[in-house]
């Protein structure tokens, strides 16, 4: 397995983790806010540093 199969597992699990902590905090809506906002920024500043 390369080290980049290795960290997207990591960032998925970590991911996974994060929606069940957000899940048990009852705060599920703000982060899924807070994604859909930081997926939005990511597609916009892509176009600057392409």
């Amino acid at each position: 397995m390369s080290i980049n199969k290795t960290r997207g597992l990591l960032y998925r699990i970590a991911r996974f983790l994060g929606d069940i902590n957000a899940v048990s905090k009852g705060k599920v809506g703000r982060r899924v806010g807070r994604r859909l906002a930081g997926k939005g920024a990511g597609r916009l500043f892509r176009g600057f540093f392409k």
